[in-house]
Order: structure tokens, then sequence, then C-alpha cells
């Protein structure tokens, strides 16, 4: 069974998060933040995993640590459902284009952590959202599933399709990783041994 569920509680969040990496792409995303819940929503539709998220942050502050401790959180539970990553495919890429943008995921189940992010937002913000909270929670999220991700927005013009294509790209890549390798049977993706 490739899902888990991880509670984190901090004196600045409560976070729940749950995944089945073998779902429909169902989720119930509650953070508080309409956005964030907005882009969640795409890992889980266009990754087909079945996603909940619950926060309790402290928004009054700002969306900082709710995001961030959602995606450290988010990545342990993706770290947890993974288990010994026997059978997979280990690397996943994908190109999403909303309208004028495009970008392009690439990841790797690699067992070490490691975050290349290149997006050149046009605005600062996307409503009240700030944009640098998206960087942050994908750095919290590969720190604890330790996993690889490049993440490149090659064009665009407007901060949401730009970062709506990232959510997206990084869903269908992340997806891509995830699927089990008829030709490689129980056997883990690394010429070490393990991941």
């Amino acid at each position: 069974m490739r899902q888990s569920e991880v509670t984190r509680n901090t004196l600045e969040t409560r976070i729940r998060v749950a995944i089945n990496l073998d779902g429909s792409g169902t989720s119930e995303i509650a953070t508080g933040i309409g956005f964030f819940d907005h882009m969640l929503d795409q890992i889980a539709r266009h990754g087909r995993i079945d996603l909940a998220v619950t926060a309790d942050g402290d928004l009054h502050i700002d969306a900082h640590h709710t995001v961030e401790d959602v995606g450290i959180t988010f990545g342990q539970a993706l770290n947890k459902a993974l288990g010994e990553k026997k059978g997979l495919r280990r690397y996943g890429d994908a190109h999403v284009p909303l309208d004028e943008a495009l970008s392009r995921v690439v990841v790797d189940l690699s067992g070490r952590p490691g975050l290349v992010y290149h997006v050149p937002y046009t605005r600062s913000t996307i409503g009240v959202f700030d944009v640098d909270l998206i960087r942050e929670f994908f750095q919290g999220l590969v720190n604890h599933a330790n996993i690889t991700v490049h993440i490149d927005n090659l064009r665009g013009e407007n901060s949401h399709h730009q970062a709506e294509t990232v959510f997206k790209a990084f869903g269908r890549a992340l997806r891509a990783a995830c699927e089990r390798d008829a030709r490689a049977s129980d056997d883990i993706p690394s010429t070490k041994g393990s991941l």
C-alpha cells in the first residue's frame, strides 16, 4: 500500500497530510490560503494522487510558516509512501503549458534532497499570495522527501499561469517517477542497490 499520513505540530502550525500514490486524483485541501489550496489540488489531479491536507497556521502573521510546513509534511508523507522505492521508474519529467506560460519539471526519487528552481515571476504576488513562498514549499518538500527536483518556467507573462504550470508539471513528473516499471519488478532503480 503506497499511502501514508503524517501530522506535524509546532508552535506556528498544525499540519496533516495524507497521500495515496495509487489514487485517482481526488483532493481535500484546507490550508486557509485559497491560492495555495488551488495549487495543491493541481498536484493531486495531475499526479493522480489522492491528497488530503489540513493546516491551521499563524496566518495573522503571514502565510510563510503554513506554506513551508505543508511542504515539509508533504515531503515526509511522500517519503513514507514511497517506502524502499522498489520497482519504480524513479525519473519523471513533464512540460505543461497554460496559455502563454510553459514550465518544465524533472523529478528524481534519488534519496538525496536537491532543488533547482528558476521561475522569473512577472509579479511578486498573485492576489495576496507572495510568489516567494512557492520556492519555500518545494524546498521543504524536497528536503523531507529526499528527492531531487528541477523546476524551470520557460516562458510566461501572467504569474498565475506561471505558478499553475509549475504545480501541474510537478504533479505529472511525480506521477511518472512513482509509476511502477513492469520491467524492473522489485528492483531498486539504482546501481547502489538503494535510494
